[in-house]
């Protein structure tokens, strides 16, 4: 058990890595026993304490503790620090690393420290009280263990999980945890367990705590979210021992019955029972990395390899050849010997070839890429800030630009997440908003204030906001204190009312319960009579009601024929709104008739007296519908999941504008969601997601595992055009796992826990879904910025790399030196990076769709405009290269000996290409094909100061450079001339805008993103247990073979009986692909005694296209893929053929394979 105490350590946003004691055999429980008890769940767990412990008391025992008492030590580790290294080429190129290095690194490290201050409740400050040695005590959360005994109380975070020992009506708010916004109930006899990161929202009690860290519930989750990797490892023996005893895969789970698919593998990383093989796949897992790449540092890194390996064989190819025609021209044309004193001039010679050829590879490859992306980034990213986003992980902000659907969280996202009274039917008068208090007559007021609130629980009050500009806080019931808004919204005090009447002067209270779903007061009044005011649901209240309070305040006969008509006019409208509808009334006993009987409820609570009914909702931000307006426009599908019911998740989606009247969309329940998405086995089948998730807007009573299972069916989907990237928003504990699966994961930073923070990219600090649109906005505009400097950028590599490469074969040097190039290179690059990248974003952004995950960094316009400007700077560079000196009437610069002096002939080809580059970023600016390049030019100051710098750093080079720079003064009508040739790119790019992109069909886009069949198969491990779509197509060849030499064995029988009636037309060659055609095109049915389960769902075989059938394999739904072995005997039905119409092919298919 020291085991438990040992490795553990506090529930707080921080991941600790710890040091771990073995000695279990200390304690007369395990860390697996206890573990196993926190998963069960009210009636389970007291069953299993009753028979395994007798009591709470045994276990206390058992962990060597008394109420008294405590045992176990913590230790906690130190937070591991992530390193970055840049590769290095050469002293200058290493000043381009260092910088993109120090600036992500201090980007990272302010992020981390803005999100660290974000939290408010940091380990060290947040304490917790135990009792030890007698003694009541604070510590941090940190030091608490196992055994230890906590004193819980109302407004409580629990650091930990526990069983209760001792409670006077402790109420726990577990919607963290489980989503369901009801307050549980926790009682001795009834539901003793305790988790941690649930609040405690009314009562007290002690505890005593069973798990701590990594092991508790919130704890479980974390390791999830890969905060525990290392105890991942570690835990992998006892995981073993696990399978072995529990190999017939029965699983407790902790919500409703988790099916056993990928989803629920992760859910439950502590627990692989399910068949696979989980240590192993575990092991793998560990050793992923967290998240894959972004989209855009997908595309770039593949871009970039690209053009390095071009560069490298461009800069090989030029040695080689300068060599070769040194060495053939020195020795064998003008027929030199090697003599020994001449050999240092020959490998100076070399080395000068050497440097030509590094030059042409530090042109060609892009330093300045990964600084322009990590610049635009900073950039974006502190600008974010100021938009309520705090981002945590810089690609998050850029992946957010090709988000292609949301799937956001209601409550606290959408809707502000506290109860709140929105219409009132009030003195026969239905109000669609709160009415002014002085519409309601003075007597009816009075009733509602007073009956409002002594008939609420005096735990529930309305406290002012912890932050300032925040909003009150709820405390208590939820639909209480929306009540109790509702009188503040009347401009009453309800704490006046509990001041002159105190909660023990109250004569009797019938407490709320689901049975009776009414709550009842009894004042009793000075003169003796007794006034009873009671709450409920309003169809229960109402038939109790024989008279309601008129326009003027009188009481008047209420009649069942009123009662159904406030039913239809009042009731049901509300209640189709999504709102929760309460009644209130009262009655009096007047003082000379004898004491009712107070025990019967039923004889006290009728004939009553109806004041008021009230409509109560959790209402939509105000500013959420334009946001989603916004979000569709710009071609994003917002879906709303949520663990509320469907009929309120309905009415707040068509609020939202998720939902229009008359669109063909779906709004499922979970338990729905997850009949239609697995096979008979249980399994999740991405085809069934598929056909599902495209129309699906609403997945209301959703457990965490729907959740994941829907963003990661969405993400691995292959079906639309283009495949999808998903954002993902939360405040939950059981957000966790969607928002680290999520391509990018939003939480709430007032509303959010702090382990949806800590699983999250981006946390919106004023929690308002608006910040996710200007997000998109800045992540579009990340996009975009990284796309101008790579236009920018590959206009210089195209022409400096030719430049040099035809220069050096041509002449035997290169027209630009390579300090010259490391200028042009590492100065422009950066500067450019700085200037491009730092565009403000426009709302234009929003108009277009998302780019996604496959659309190519450079489209065919950018390509166009590459290649255009690289052609008119080529034609400039070369005519002054070979007939520069006649126009100008200077000294030719070509063929100068080894240690000439620079030739001002060289120095007006490298100012003029300088200039070219300088007007062209002017150019880069555009990249949609836009002719006003100018358009808001002067809304960047970096742009114009950077433009202005770099041409007056040119100048001081140029005059001023000498030999260090192999330049030469100009004269004033050079720098003219170099000037207009520069400014004439401006011109040429409105040739360029002029050619309609259509016409260039031959042109190659570039920079697509990562397809799924190029990942490596190590990083789909994590998946193999899933019938991955994608996953089939990458290794269909060896799967198919395993999965066909499993089952040969055992068809080897089937064949032989088949064989005589089936042999004739065996001598076709059409399908002697390979075994899968026996499983694609079965026309005979294999049957026994077992119950038969269809490979492909029926409606998939129908709607399956037939290219679509033989390209893919049909789905086993059997994980180990041999569904015959296993004892399950399969059914194929084959409705449509493609490759072959031929009844024996698939046989002669075997045949051949075998």
């Amino acid at each position: 058990m020291g085991d438990m105490a040992n490795n553990s350590v506090a529930y707080s946003g921080v991941k600790n890595s710890l040091k771990e004691a073995n000695h279990d055999g200390d304690f007369g429980i395990t860390l697996a026993e206890l573990r196993a008890l926190m998963e069960l769940r009210s009636t389970d767990a007291l069953r299993k304490i009753q028979e395994s412990y007798g009591d709470v008391y045994g276990i206390c025992s058992k962990l060597k503790t008394s109420p008294n008492e405590v045992c176990g030590e913590v230790s906690v580790g130190e937070e591991e620090g992530e390193g970055e290294t840049g590769w290095i080429e050469g002293a200058a190129i290493l000043l381009s690393v260092v910088c993109v290095v120090l600036v992500t690194a201090f980007n990272d490290w302010s992020k981390e420290k803005q999100f660290r201050g974000l939290q408010s409740r940091i380990e060290q400050e947040q304490k917790f009280t135990v009792i030890r040695g007698g003694q009541v005590i604070q510590i941090p959360v940190a030091d608490i263990t196992v055994g230890d005994i906590a004193q819980v109380k109302y407004g409580d975070l629990l650091p930990a999980d526990g069983i209760l020992i001792q409670g006077n009506d402790l109420k726990i708010d577990e919607s963290s945890l489980t989503g369901e916004s009801d307050h549980v109930k926790k009682s001795l006899d009834k539901d003793p367990l305790l988790l941690s990161g649930t609040h405690v929202m009314e009562g007290s009690g002690r505890m005593v705590v069973t798990a701590v860290g990594v092991n508790s519930q919130t704890g479980i989750i974390f390791t999830l979210l890969g905060a525990g990797g290392e105890e991942e490892e570690k835990k992998d023996e006892k995981k073993k021992e696990k399978k072995n005893k529990k190999q017939d895969g029965t699983i407790e789970n902790r919500n409703k019955a988790k099916a056993q698919d990928g989803a629920a593998m992760e859910m439950q990383p502590l627990k692989s029972e399910d068949g696979g093989d989980g240590d192993e796949k575990d092991k793998k897992k560990a050793n992923l990395p967290k998240k894959e790449k972004s989209v855009l540092q997908g595309k770039l890194t593949k871009l970039a390899v690209q053009i390095g390996k071009a560069g490298l064989l461009m800069s090989a190819v030029t040695v080689i050849i300068l060599v070769l025609y040194f060495v053939i021209d020195t020795f064998w044309v003008q027929k030199r010997a090697w003599l020994a004193e001449c050999t240092p001039i020959y490998i100076q010679y070399f080395v000068k070839f050497f440097i030509i050829g590094v030059t042409v590879l530090v042109v060609a490859v892009p330093e300045g890429l990964p600084l322009a992306v990590t610049i635009s980034l900073a950039y974006s990213v502190k600008k974010m800030m100021k938009d309520n986003n705090l981002v945590r992980h810089l690609d998050a902000c850029e992946t957010m630009g090709n988000a292609t659907a949301i799937c956001s969280d209601k409550t606290g996202t959408l809707t502000m997440n506290r109860m709140t009274v929105v219409q009132a039917y009030i003195n026969e008068k239905h109000y669609k908003k709160v009415p002014e208090p002085e519409a309601i007559p003075p007597n009816i007021l009075s009733y509602l204030v007073t009956g409002i609130s002594v008939n609420c629980a005096y735990t529930s009050k309305i406290l002012p906001p912890e932050k300032e500009g925040g909003l009150p806080r709820h405390v208590g019931n939820k639909t209480e204190c929306a009540l109790l808004g509702f009188l503040l919204d009347l401009k009453r005090d309800y704490q006046d009312v509990r001041n002159e009447i105190p909660e023990e002067a109250l004569y009797k209270v019938y407490t709320f319960n689901s049975v009776r779903k009414s709550m009842s007061t009894v004042l009793k009044n000075s003169d003796g009579s007794y006034r009873i005011f009671s709450k409920g649901a309003s169809e229960i209240i109402l038939k109790k009601c024989f008279k309601i309070l008129s326009a003027n305040g009188e009481a008047k006969v209420f009649r069942p024929r009123d009662r159904d008509d406030i039913v239809k006019t009042v009731i049901e409208p509300m209640a189709s709104e999504g709102l929760r509808t309460i009644c209130l009334a009262f009655r009096d006993f007047p003082a000379g008739e004898p004491e009712p009987e107070w025990d019967n409820e039923n004889d006290i609570v009728t004939g009553l007296t109806c004041i008021a009914v009230v409509g109560i909702e959790d209402p939509v931000r105000p500013e959420v519908p334009d946001a989603i307006k916004k979000c569709q426009r710009a071609g994003i599908t917002v879906r709303m999941v949520t663990g509320d019911n469907i009929n309120t998740a309905r009415a707040i989606a068509t609020k939202c504008g998720i939902l229009h009247p008359g669109e063909d969309f779906l709004c499922l329940e979970g338990k729905d969601f997850n009949r239609r998405i697995r096979n008979e086995k249980g399994e999740i089948e991405q085809e069934r997601i598929d056909k599902i998730w495209p129309k699906l807007r609403v997945l209301a009573r959703s457990s965490p595992t729907d959740k994941h299972t829907l963003v990661k069916g969405i993400i691995d989907s292959t079906v639309s055009e283009q495949r999808q990237v998903v954002a993902v928003t939360g405040d939950g504990t059981n957000d966790g796992p969607a928002l680290k699966k999520a391509d990018v994961g939003f939480a709430m930073g007032i509303a959010g826990t702090d382990v949806a923070k800590e699983a999250s990219d981006i946390i919106l600090t004023d929690d308002n879904f608006t910040s996710i649109v200007k997000a998109v906005m800045w992540g579009r505009n990340v996009y975009d910025s990284i796309s101008k400097f790579l236009q920018f950028q590959l206009t210089v590599n195209v022409v400096a790399v030719i430049v040099a490469f035809t220069g050096a074969c041509i002449t035997q040097d290169s027209p630009l030196k390579a300090v010259q190039m490391l200028w042009v290179n590492l100065i422009m690059d950066t500067l450019a990076s700085l200037a491009l990248a730092t565009e403000p974003p426009t709302e234009s952004l929003l108009l277009r769709k998302p780019y996604g995950r496959n659309k190519p960094l450079i489209s065919r316009t950018m390509m166009k405009n590459i290649l255009g400007h690289a052609f008119y700077q080529l034609v400039v560079v070369f005519t002054l290269l070979f007939a520069g000196e006649k126009f100008f009437d200077i000294d030719s610069g070509r063929n100068a000996p080894l240690h000439a002096p620079p030739s001002e002939h060289y120095t007006i080809v490298f100012n003029t290409f300088v200039l070219m580059q300088l007007f062209n970023e002017i150019n880069a600016r555009k990249i949609h094909g836009e002719r006003n390049v100018f358009e808001g030019i002067f809304n960047n100051a970096i742009f114009c100061t950077i433009v202005l710098g770099t041409f007056v750093i040119q100048i001081i080079i140029v005059q001023f450079g000498g030999k260090p720079f192999s330049c030469s003064e100009l004269s004033v009508e050079q720098w003219l001339w170099s000037i207009f040739l520069g400014m004439g790119t401006l011109l040429w790019g409105q040739l360029i805008s002029t050619i309609p992109t259509s016409r260039l069909k031959f042109l190659k886009e570039a920079g697509h993103g990562t397809q799924k069949e190029e990942i490596p198969e190590e990083e789909l491990a994590e998946d193999v247990e899933e019938i991955d779509h994608a996953e089939r197509e990458l290794r269909r060849g060896q799967i198919l073979w395993f999965r066909g030499l499993n089952r040969i064995q055992t068809q080897i029988r089937v064949v032989n009986a088949f064989r005589s009636s089936l042999y004739e037309g065996l001598e076709k060659p059409e399908s002697r692909s390979s075994i899968h055609n026996f499983m694609t095109h079965p026309e005979f049915r294999i049957e026994d005694s077992e119950p038969h389960i269809p490979l492909i769902d029926d409606t998939d075989a129908e709607d399956d296209a037939p290219t679509k059938r033989n390209s893919s394999p049909p789905p086993s739904p059997n994980k180990n893929n041999n569904a015959v072995d296993s004892g399950i005997h399969l059914t194929i039905e084959m409705n449509k053929s493609a490759t072959s119409s031929s009844p024996g092919s698939p046989l002669h298919s075997l045949e051949t394979s075998l």
